[in-house]
């Protein structure tokens, strides 16, 4: 009897990217609409990107099982 394949979740291989050293990297979240109520200190705050700790990270890695 085979295993079945593990599947990625292709909404999250668009979103995630994991790093040589298995971190889970990821956008900020808030940045994407409604942005004129939103200071300029603000939306800096939310550029670049963010590595998921924990819980998260644990979740992200089992929505991508291929990337490891």
């Amino acid at each position: 009897m085979t295993v079945p394949k593990l599947k990625t979740k292709r909404a999250a291989k668009k979103r995630l990217k994991v790093t040589g050293t298995g971190k889970v990297v990821a956008r900020h979240p808030y940045k994407s609409h409604l942005l004129t109520k939103k200071s300029s200190k603000r939306k800096r705050g939310l550029s670049g990107a963010i590595v998921l700790k924990g819980g998260e990270a644990k979740a992200a890695k089992r929505l991508i099982p291929n990337s490891l």
